[in-house]
C-alpha cells in the first residue's frame, strides 16, 4: 500500500510599526499638520512615495528567505487611514501578491491607526471588528488613543483570530505612562473573553507596538491572564531589539500567541519560530547610530529611511494531505 503525500505549508505572520504613514493631504479632523508639503518636515509626493517604496521592500522581504514569499499577514501600526494602506498595498514590490487590508479610523488625536494586511489566496477574512481604549488625562477629560483591531478568519482552512495593537507612548515617562498600556492590556483581554465565550481552545495571535517589553506588567498581563505564549522574551538583549531609544534596545514589538499552536498534531497550524527582521540594509550604516533603524525622519530633518522600529515575525507550519 502506498504511503500517503504529505504536503507542508508555511506562513509568515509579520507586524511592522511603519513610523508615521501619512499621505500628503490635510485631515481638518486630526494633528497631520507636520506631514503636508509646506510643512516644516516638506512632506512631499516624491518623499511619500519613496516611504511607500521602502516599506513595501521591507515587507516583500520578511521570511522571504525562508518560504519563497512575503508574509500572508502583516499587522501595521501608525498608518493614517485606508488609502495609505491600499498606496502601500499597490505598490510594484506587493501588488502581485493579492493583498487586501482591513482598517477602521480610530479618534487618535494624531490620526494614526492600526491595519491589517493579508493574502486573500491563504487567509479568508470572516470578521474584524475595532476597539477603542477609555483614557483619561489628569484633569479627567478623555484622552484618545489607537483602537485595537480583532480580526477573524480562516487561515489554510483553520480558524483563529488576531488582535493587532499599538498602545500608548511613554512620551510622559515610562511610569507616568504605564497606567495607559494596562488598560490596553485589560481591553485585549477583554477580548479575549469575547472569543472564549463562543469557541472552545480558540487560535489567538496578539501582535503590536506595546510601548513595553515582555517582561513590563502590561505585557506580562496577557501571559498570565490570557495564557498567552511570548516568543519574543527570548530575543531581548543588550546587542539587539525592535527600537533603539538613548542608546538602549527595546523589544517593544512582539507577537504572542495561545499555546495551542505548540501541539504537536501535524494536521494544525503549529508555532516553528520567532524573530526580528533587523536585516543590515534596514540600519543606519555609519556614525555613533550604526546599527539603530533607518528612520525617515529625525526631529524635523528628513533621512529618506524606512522606521525608527524593526519588523517581527513568527514562522507556523502545517502537514496537509
Amino acid at each position: 500500500m502506498e504511503k500517503e503525500s504529505r504536503i507542508e505549508h508555511q506562513y509568515t505572520i509579520a507586524f511592522y510599526n511603519v513610523e508615521n504613514l501619512f499621505d500628503i493631504k490635510d485631515n481638518g479632523f486630526t494633528h497631520d499638520n507636520d506631514f503636508l508639503p509646506h510643512a516644516a518636515k516638506r512632506w512631499t509626493k516624491k518623499r511619500y512615495e519613496n516611504k511607500l517604496y521602502k516599506l513595501s521592500d521591507v515587507i516583500s522581504k520578511i521570511g522571504f528567505n525562508n518560504l519563497k514569499k512575503p508574509p500572508t499577514i502583516i499587522g501595521i501600526a501608525e498608518a493614517e487611514n485606508k488609502k495609505v494602506l491600499l498606496d502601500l498595498i499597490n505598490t510594484e514590490n506587493l501588488k502581485n501578491y493579492n493583498y487586501d487590508i482591513v482598517h477602521y479610523d480610530s479618534k487618535d488625536e494624531r490620526g494614526i491607526d492600526v491595519g491589517f494586511i493579508y493574502n486573500k489566496d491563504e487567509f479568508e477574512l470572516e470578521y474584524s471588528k475595532p476597539f477603542s481604549i477609555y483614557l483619561e488625562k489628569e484633569d479627567g477629560i478623555q484622552d484618545f488613543t489607537r483602537d485595537i483591531l480583532w480580526v477573524s478568519g480562516k487561515l489554510n482552512g483553520e480558524f483563529m483570530h488576531c488582535i493587532v495593537n499599538h498602545w500608548p507612548s511613554r512620551r510622559d515617562g515610562q511610569e507616568e505612562s504605564s497606567l495607559n498600556r494596562i488598560a490596553a492590556s485589560q481591553k485585549v483581554l477583554e477580548i479575549i473573553g469575547l472569543i472564549n465565550e463562543n469557541e472552545s481552545n480558540p487560535k489567538i495571535i496578539v501582535m503590536g507596538d506595546f510601548n513595553d517589553n515582555p517582561n513590563n506588567e502590561s505585557v506580562k498581563m496577557l501571559t498570565e491572564k490570557g495564557q498567552l505564549f511570548n516568543p519574543m522574551k527570548t530575543l531581548v538583549s543588550y546587542a539587539r531589539g525592535t527600537q533603539n531609544h538613548n542608546f538602549r534596545w527595546n523589544v517593544f514589538d512582539q507577537i504572542l500567541f495561545s499555546t495551542n499552536f505548540f501541539e504537536t498534531d501535524n494536521s494544525s497550524l503549529k508555532f516553528e519560530f520567532a524573530n526580528i527582521f533587523d536585516e543590515k540594509f534596514l540600519t543606519q550604516y555609519h556614525g555613533k547610530f550604526k546599527g539603530q533603524p533607518f528612520r525617515t525622519y529625525v526631529g524635523k530633518k528628513y533621512k529618506g529611511g524606512f522606521s525608527d522600529h524593526f519588523p517581527v515575525y513568527i514562522q507556523l507550519s502545517k502537514m496537509n494531505s
